[in-house]
């Protein structure tokens, strides 16, 4: 598994509290039709602060159910607890997930020390392909370039990490840093072209949930090398994708887009709640250039 291409951080559906699996399996179908290469399940996007253990494992249960062998499934099962994520990562690899991402330990703030022992001890403890995920906006700390060399030469199934953390320059030092098929993946849309022009060989993306053909077709263009067609597809989509992260906090937007277009409801988990009226607005103006209202 080379984690090379489009991957969607899918979102949770849920009705009247419970994960809503008939909207799930429609939203799983719509990414295979959409061409990605994998989607990624209860990750932040996946709203996986707010499942609890066994929902966390049924979330990835149903992803590879209704993946059916057609795309990947590479499931969020990190934690800022070293034991619980070897608990979910062994179960995800048990119900046949492709690969695992594994989030930079948070609100613990460990050392770079810690870091690596953490990310070390959940690949001893799988054979899975591991995403190393950097997202210092929500961990408070980053995974360093340094200790993601060290990881690299360390474990032989870590083999890529999802950069999030909105540096261009970052990007550079990591294609210095690490061996040549050690994938790096863009894990923001608006920062996909510029990642992938600087050595990024995929992305991990929350607006393929409503748009996946078209970040798959960004994508394919950017390894195809064909940056002209890519930049000009970047910018007929850049305000969505834009408007996507900034309206408010992921995966509000998000949800409340997939909702919009009949894919799903549009309830959340406490403490995450709807757009008020006045986003709302924005979004659906956002959606409406588009033409992706229901």
């Amino acid at each position: 598994m080379s984690f090379r291409g489009t991957y969607t951080a899918i979102i949770t559906p849920f009705h009247e509290g419970k994960i809503d699996v008939a909207a799930f399996k429609k939203l799983v179908d719509f990414q295979v039709a959409g061409g990605v290469t994998g989607i990624v399940p209860v990750g932040t996007t996946g709203e996986s602060p707010t499942l609890d253990m066994e929902e966390h494992k049924e979330v990835v249960r149903l992803a590879v159910e209704f993946a059916a062998g057609r795309i990947e499934v590479v499931a969020g099962t990190g934690a800022n607890s070293t034991k619980e994520a070897i608990e979910l990562t062994q179960a995800a690899e048990a119900m046949g997930a492709t690969g695992t991402l594994q989030v930079c330990p948070y609100y613990n703030k460990p050392s770079q020390e810690g870091v690596f022992q953490h990310f070390k001890a959940i690949a001893d403890n799988t054979s899975l392909p591991v995403m190393l995920y950097s997202v210092p906006g929500r961990s408070g700390i980053e995974i360093s370039v340094e200790t993601t060399a060290r990881l690299a030469a360390a474990c032989k199934n870590i083999t890529a990490i999802k950069e999030a953390g909105g540096s261009v320059e970052r990007i550079n030092q990591l294609v210095q840093a690490l061996p040549a098929d050690f994938a790096i993946l863009s894990g923001d849309d608006p920062l996909t072209l510029p990642f992938m022009i600087c050595g990024a060989v995929g992305l991990v993306s929350v607006a393929t949930n409503i748009i996946p053909a078209v970040m798959s077709q960004l994508v394919q263009l950017c390894l195809d090398a064909d940056y002209t067609a890519a930049a000009a597809l970047h910018k007929k989509y850049y305000p969505l994708m834009r408007g996507l992260m900034s309206i408010d906090v992921n995966p509000v937007p998000i949800k409340a887009a997939a909702s919009a277009m009949g894919l799903c409801g549009p309830e959340f988990r406490l403490p995450l709640v709807g757009l008020d009226e006045k986003q709302n607005v924005a979004l659906r103006s956002i959606l409406s250039q588009y033409q992706l209202l229901a």
